[in-house]
């Protein structure tokens, strides 16, 4: 970004926002509302007495994306960085406030404002596919704790079938399936009606071991594959790829993977791999192969999780199908 004259960082909560300017040294709250945000405009500009502004918040979820729709509907710049980022940058800080907060993002966003980029929303279509992504998750881990409590309950009775605590259960899990059917249709109907998310998620249900979820998490996450610039850059942030651990003569560790990344694309992904693994004779082959290599089982599904990215992200690259090249050998 240009060199700004004010950095405004802002610590957001469910209910208010608290506004740092750090060049003024100034702080206020607002309320997390859309009269919150405009008398925050107004007052900032009235304390920084300069237009060159932008705005630096962390992302937290449903709170932060009013703000960020707020400010993208109003053309301002702002900058929706990660926390941990953020966390990381300040040092050694022993005090937890808002105002303490609100002022650390602010210097955050001064420091790194000429490395910075400035944020964007999502389009609609995008944002709704990420929540209903997030709700089919949440019903699919309800529903499989109502069947393992079914489960143990049919164990422990006699007569099932009579039990009014084993047929509420039987109702609420053929409830919840039913509902999730349903989130899927929607996800689906989101999909085809986007010619962009629809061409990449044909082109990824080519690949064995890619599903309706994992097709759709993985356009979820990468922007529909414009948010990272390669593979690797999306496996270091499921924290698939490995990396080296040295110091000096006496430290030498073999590679292995960060423990930050993103848990839920990970398991996603780690699913898959089994899944092709069974189904795709290349990968198959290749599995095996690193097996006799004599590397741990973990470590060659790890790379088998690494051959699915770069073939999701080179089928999309490519505009084609994935195909088996094993099945035209002579």
């Amino acid at each position: 970004m240009k060199n700004y004259e004010e950095a405004i960082g802002i610590d957001v909560s469910k209910k208010t926002l608290d506004a740092y300017c750090y060049q003024a040294r100034l702080h206020k709250v607002f309320a997390n509302d859309l009269s919150g945000y405009k008398s925050m405009i107004k007052w900032v500009l009235r304390v920084s007495k300069t237009r060159d502004v932008f705005y630096c918040f962390e992302n937290t979820g449903y709170y932060s994306l009013k703000l960020a729709l707020y400010l993208d509907s109003q053309d301002i710049v702002y900058v929706e960085e990660s926390p941990l980022k953020i966390k990381r940058s300040s040092g050694v800080v022993k005090e937890k406030t808002d105002r303490l907060d609100a002022c650390l993002i602010a210097r955050y966003a001064w420091l790194y404002r000429e490395e910075l980029e400035a944020s964007t929303v999502k389009r609609s279509s995008h944002l709704e596919l990420g929540r209903l992504l997030a709700l089919r998750d949440q019903l699919v881990r309800n529903n499989a704790g109502l069947k393992g409590t079914l489960k143990e309950m049919q164990v422990l009775l006699s007569s099932s079938t009579t039990d009014a605590g084993c047929t509420s259960l039987v109702r609420s899990i053929a409830y919840l399936q039913k509902q999730i059917k349903g989130i899927e249709l929607r996800i689906t109907d989101i999909i085809s009606t986007d010619v962009e998310m629809s061409r990449n998620y044909e082109l990824l249900s080519s690949l064995k071991g890619v599903g309706l979820v994992i097709a759709c998490q993985l356009i979820y996450h990468t922007g529909n594959f414009t948010r990272f610039s390669s593979w690797r850059a999306f496996s270091s942030y499921c924290g698939t790829a490995p990396f080296g651990y040295r110091s000096g003569t006496s430290i030498h560790r073999r590679k292995q993977c960060h423990y930050l990344g993103d848990r839920k694309m990970k398991s996603l992904l780690s699913m898959a791999s089994v899944s092709a693994i069974q189904h795709d004779s290349e990968l198959h082959l290749y599995y095996k192969r690193k097996l006799a290599e004599g590397k741990d089982k973990m470590v060659a599904i790890n790379n088998v999780r690494n051959k699915l990215i770069a073939r999701a992200f080179a089928v999309v690259k490519r505009g084609t199908p994935y195909v088996i090249l094993q099945q035209h050998v002579a």
